[in-house]
């Protein structure tokens, strides 16, 4: 017998029911492409990482979603915020941290 279970519309994240996620992610995102667009801030890790953004944005090659990411990459996210004096974006890195990782 077998059985199968369309997971298309089934959330991962069912625990975080009720948080944003997925729109905290967007934005903390939307805040490293302000620094990293700047020629002068970013470095081969940022261009790797905006590879990885935009492979999780395309379901075909989806390895990845961006929650997931982030949650990776807690730790130099920091960096990045703290270097560039972003208390928003390090405030937003909190919640996610605390919230969704």
């Amino acid at each position: 017998m077998s059985t199968t279970t369309d997971t298309t519309a089934t959330d991962r994240y069912v625990s975080f029911s009720g948080i944003d996620c997925e729109g905290n992610t967007a934005k903390l995102l939307a805040r490293v492409f302000h620094h990293i667009d700047d020629p002068a801030k970013t470095n081969a890790f940022w261009e790797k990482f905006r590879a990885e953004v935009q492979a999780a944005d395309d379901v075909h090659e989806r390895k990845f979603d961006g929650l997931c990411l982030v949650c990776a990459r807690v730790g130099i996210l920091y960096e990045l915020f703290e270097q560039y004096d972003d208390d928003e974006g390090v405030a937003l890195l909190e919640r996610i941290e605390n919230e969704c990782c």
